[in-house]
This record gives C-alpha cells, structure tokens and sequence, in this order.
C-alpha cells in the first residue's frame, strides 16, 4: 500500500529524510513543469525544483499534520519562482532559453504555432497572473487549492483568473498579429 503523501511529510518532519526522496519521485515533475511555465526557462526550472525540494526539508517544522502536502508544497514553489523572477526583474519580460524563444520554423503545423504563441504570451505576464493560469491550467488546480497556495478567496482567485484570461488574450492577439504581419 502507497504510503500518503502527508504521512511522508510526517516521517520527514520526525527526521526520516528518505523519506524526501519519496515525495521528490512523486512531484518533481510536476514541480519543475510549473517552474518552467513560470520562469520559461529550463535550468532555472531544473534548480528551482531541487530548491523547492531543499526548503521543504528546511522548513518541514511549519507543515502542519492536518494539511495537505501538494498546496503547501505549491507555495514554496511558488515563493521560489517568484524570488527567481523578482532577482531576475523579468516579471514582464520573458526569460525563455534561446531555444524555446525562437520563431516557429515555417514547417510546423499550425497547431505546434498557436501552442508557440501561447506559451510566449504566458511568458510576457505579470509573474502574479501567469501563476494563476499555471496553476489553474496547466496543473488542474481546482480554485480551491489557488486559494490555498495563493492565501486568498476563490473569489479572488476566479478575479484574478478572468482578468490573467483577458491579459493573456490580448497579448496573444497582439502577437499574432505581428506574425502574420
């Protein structure tokens, strides 16, 4: 029988830091395709991830015994990329490799193009709302545990989901239209 992820946060809390390396098989790649998606970057991802990881040892003392472990584990993540973007002031700039940042070559499908387009306009977010559309679709957070990470409403966190859709859009729009120009 798998042994529950709080139980394992438990066990790392009581000094069984193999325990650790449990939950890293578990959530690493989820971790590092948040990461990527916040930062745009695959070695900023790729440190983030082992940071996370890291703090989650440092600070196991402020996991509570009755939460659960993925929205607090979210939140370090989320502190960690936010911190990587503050430190790197591209919280409106993409920080991609050069390899991702690239035009689309002309024999890509229209579909490869539009997932390119979108994905560059995530980048060109606001950390704070680019968060939220990660969280929300890209890892199926429910709004529920948005709130949770993010420490506010589901109202709020519904608010800030319309508003990072239309942001996102708009600037989808604007580059589209610069491609086709």
């Amino acid at each position: 029988m798998e042994t529950h992820d709080s139980e394992l946060m438990r066990q790392v809390r009581g000094g069984r830091t193999a325990a650790l390396a449990t939950l890293f098989e578990r959530h690493h790649a989820r971790v590092y395709g948040y990461c990527l998606r916040m930062t745009g970057n695959r070695a900023a991802a790729e440190d983030l991830v082992q940071d996370v990881f890291m703090k989650m040892l440092k600070y196991k003392a402020t996991f509570k015994d009755d939460s659960e472990l993925v929205p607090w584990m979210y939140g370090i993540a989320r502190n960690a990329c936010l911190g990587y973007l503050r430190r790197r002031a591209l919280d409106h700039l993409p920080a991609g490799d050069t390899e991702q940042a690239a035009e689309p070559a002309a024999e890509d499908s229209h579909d490869e193009r539009q997932s390119e387009l979108v994905r560059r306009a995530l980048l060109r977010l606001p950390a704070e709302r680019r968060e939220v559309l990660v969280l929300s679709r890209y890892e199926y957070k429910s709004y529920d545990e948005i709130a949770r990470v993010q420490g506010c409403s589901v109202g709020a966190v519904k608010v800030r989901v319309h508003r990072a859709m239309k942001q996102l859009r708009e600037i989808y729009l604007d580059m589209a239209g610069e491609v086709s120009a």
